[in-house]
């Protein structure tokens, strides 16, 4: 997908990163996407990532479309409710987030709790599989209504990550293309 002079799009990776069968690493190889790089992947801390998006948000003016994954939905998410750049987001593409004050969540993620459910000052699409092990149907459509996003529900996928087989993921993507 071609965004044009108009927008860029970033790729907001979840805890751990994406690896290289995750769609996300497939559309930057793909597309040209830029990935959002973070210094700690293991041990994610809430402030370092906002401040990195921040970071990355100001290197130029052109709007970006955000490009979310699993703990990278907490990201914008937590984001967008303090920074003073919001403007600089044209949309979010919110895939798969995951929900770090579950019971069993690992430790590595209780620096996101408690989740932040302001809602989003821009046009975003929540992407949700019903057999999502790492959060519940419910918690998925808690998160949507909370943050303002329109809501897709996708089949029995798992994570939507590199384990559900999706390969480059063209209908994601065409979900993206109608966001952007």
């Amino acid at each position: 997908m071609t965004e044009g002079p108009q927008s860029r799009v970033l790729l907001l990776p979840g805890w751990q990163d994406s690896g290289p069968t995750h769609w996300q690493s497939r559309w930057e190889a793909l597309h040209g996407y830029r990935r959002v790089e973070q210094d700690d992947w293991l041990w994610p801390r809430r402030g370092d990532w906002m401040a990195r998006l921040d970071e990355v948000l100001l290197e130029d003016e052109t709007p970006a479309v955000l490009v979310a994954h699993s703990l990278g939905c907490h990201l914008v998410t937590a984001w967008a409710a303090h920074t003073q750049h919001a403007a600089r987001v044209r949309a979010a593409l919110l895939v798969a987030p995951s929900d770090p004050q579950r019971a069993d969540a690992p430790p590595n993620l209780y620096n996101w709790r408690p989740v932040v459910r302001q809602r989003l000052v821009f046009p975003s699409l929540l992407v949700a599989s019903r057999d999502d092990p790492w959060c519940s149907l419910v918690e998925a459509a808690a998160l949507a209504a909370d943050w303002g996003s329109d809501w897709c529900l996708l089949g029995a996928f798992g994570h939507l990550n590199g384990d559900s087989g999706l390969g480059d993921w063209d209908a994601g993507h065409a979900l993206l293309k109608a966001l952007a």
